[in-house]
């Protein structure tokens, strides 16, 4: 069912967005890998098309609608109409809050929420006019408040109310709107924490790990699994949802 369909990954070039580009894949979709910089999203979409799967690198900035209407209509006239879209770019600028710019807290917000409405807007003409279709935002345990994290707390609880409105406006079209929030994911942005943090890598996964029930920190692919399955055509009832990918409970 999957093989005629496209998925679109944003942020794909590296660490959860690439884990869940490559699952879909995997998952029989073609996959359009969109990231800032275009040769660092071909590093995944070559991993994909050596791996059998179809794939194509589109380099645009989430934020820019110019850039955005564009980059959508490159992957539907290179992989065909994309009818699944996993919202996931997004940056980090950490800080407390008399420390943060006005600079910094936009810019996060600007990524992570208006990137994720520039791209749905786009992508939804093409869903309903299939009748059919999977958005997954990206969200955070972070939504719930998280110290020195004022912008990406503020994003990601946009994330969201925005995925719950989305599955009210697109469900009658057969789109489901759903989102994954992880925990602490070992990724290059959680190493940039630690390098910023002056603390070793290791000792901050060890420490956040002790403060999971699992007493692991996640992987990607845990995140990339959850994604699949709100893709999938199974979970065609399931929309509205906010699913915590955290090794325990979130309130």
């Amino acid at each position: 069912m999957t093989t005629a369909r496209t998925a679109l990954v944003t942020g794909a070039a590296r660490g959860i967005g690439a884990a869940t580009a490559l699952r879909l894949a995997r998952d029989g979709y073609r996959v359009a890998v969109l990231d800032l910089s275009g040769q660092d999203a071909e590093t995944t979409a070559a991993a994909i098309r050596e791996a059998g799967g179809e794939s194509v690198a589109v380099g645009a900035d989430v934020s820019d609608e110019d850039a955005v209407t564009a980059a959508v209509a490159q992957v539907a006239d290179t992989l065909g109409p994309p009818t699944v879209l996993v919202n996931n770019a997004g940056i980090l600028r950490d800080n407390l809050l008399f420390r943060m710019s006005a600079t910094d807290f936009d810019d996060v917000v600007r990524v992570h929420l208006r990137g994720a409405f520039l791209v749905s807007r786009a992508v939804q003409a093409y869903q309903v006019e299939a009748r059919w279709g999977r958005v997954v935002n990206l969200s955070s345990t972070s939504a719930l408040g998280h110290r020195g994290q004022a912008n990406y707390a503020a994003a990601k609880a946009g994330i969201q109310g925005f995925t719950r409105t989305l599955a009210i406006e697109l469900g009658p079209f057969g789109v489901t709107v759903n989102a994954v929030a992880p925990g602490f994911v070992e990724t290059e942005m959680t190493r940039a924490v630690a390098d910023r943090l002056g603390v070793p890598f290791a000792e901050l996964v060890e420490s956040e790990a002790k403060a999971v029930p699992v007493r692991r920190v996640g992987r990607p692919e845990d995140v990339a699994a959850a994604v699949s399955f709100f893709a999938s055509q199974e979970a065609g009832f399931v929309s509205g949802q906010v699913l915590y990918v955290a090794g325990g409970p979130r309130a």
